[in-house]
């Protein structure tokens, strides 16, 4: 993680890995959203899966996590937590 200023490049997030607090990859952070109407930024996360295949993606707020140690961490969260969650879906354009 390359940190600027009071924030985090996009590009060093996307593509970073997850782990909850006990070191456990959970996720892996496949997109960003920033919500217009309030400047929320939701992470997507990448649960399960190998290789793009039977992935579930997952919306939860940016600030749900901690970055520490240049890891990106979720408190509380388990792949099977994740993937009890509401699978996000992209909107048509």
């Amino acid at each position: 993680m390359v940190k600027l200023a009071s924030g985090y490049r996009a590009s060093k997030v996307v593509g970073a890995t997850v782990y909850n607090e006990n070191r456990d990859k959970i996720g892996t952070i496949d997109d960003l959203i920033v919500n217009p109407k309030d400047s929320t930024t939701y992470v997507v996360l990448s649960v399960g899966g190998f290789l793009g295949l039977g992935t579930h993606l997952v919306a939860v707020p940016f600030s749900s996590l901690r970055i520490a140690d240049r890891q990106m961490l979720l408190r509380g969260g388990t792949r099977d937590s994740l993937k009890t969650l509401p699978e996000f879906k992209y909107a048509a354009p």
